[in-house]
């Protein structure tokens, strides 16, 4: 007795059905590497900015103001000089928090790598599909904004960066108060009020330019 003729299956319905309707999200490569290259380059530019940390600590230039108003006009002056040297004193802040804690840390990640895998650099022609179910650009955007809220507001996160925030900003605070600014000059290109975060400009603009025509789904 002659056996049953076997039908064709093709290379899409296996790959299907071994799938069981789950797709790992991906990440757009192209432009993942753009958004760190640029970004990598305007820290880069940033940091080439920063002043000589001997100037910064030296002894000889520390005394107290005679009120708040020089106080307040000192921060403002060593603000615009040191801005660069302050960021990186207030990351240094919260880096030493996070390794303090690395159960913060780990959730921290965990929600960066969801933002960056599940919506900014996945790209925007493949759905999302997880555990059988598809996904929209706006369902997506909706759990990881709640899930941002439970992480830095509901959890012991939030208390931990807004602390090492604090201490980084009363440590800066205090360092340019006690500063005296009158052997520190700006640069003729380099306004006196460029203002704190001036040096993170650069990099937001860069990495929203680099994460827009991804990122902008709704």
């Amino acid at each position: 007795m002659a056996s049953p003729p076997t039908l064709p299956i093709s290379k899409e319905q296996s790959s299907a059905a071994s799938s069981g309707g789950q797709s790992q999200p991906t990440i757009a490569t192209p432009a993942f590497r753009t958004f760190i290259s640029r970004l990598s380059f305007s820290l880069r530019q940033g940091f080439s900015q920063r002043r000589p940390w001997s100037e910064l600590v030296d002894r000889t230039s520390f005394a107290r103001p005679d009120s708040l108003t020089e106080a307040a006009s000192r921060i403002r002056k060593n603000l615009s000089y040191f801005r660069v040297n302050y960021i990186t004193l207030i990351a240094l802040v919260l880096a030493l928090s996070l390794l303090s804690h690395p159960f913060s840390l780990l959730v921290l990640f965990c929600l960066l790598a969801a933002w960056m895998f599940l919506y900014l650099f996945r790209p925007s022609d493949q759905p999302l599909v997880l555990f059988g179910r598809t996904f929209s650009d706006r369902e997506t955007l909706g759990v990881l904004v709640v899930s941002t809220i439970v992480v830095v507001f509901l959890t012991s996160v939030g208390s931990l960066l807004i602390s090492a925030l604090l201490v980084g900003l009363a440590l800066v605070c205090a360092h340019g108060a006690f500063r005296v600014p009158e052997d520190l000059f700006l640069d003729d290109q380099e306004p006196a009020n460029g203002g704190f975060l001036s040096f993170l400009g650069g990099a937001a603009s860069s990495a929203a330019a680099a994460a827009g025509p991804v990122a902008a789904r709704v």
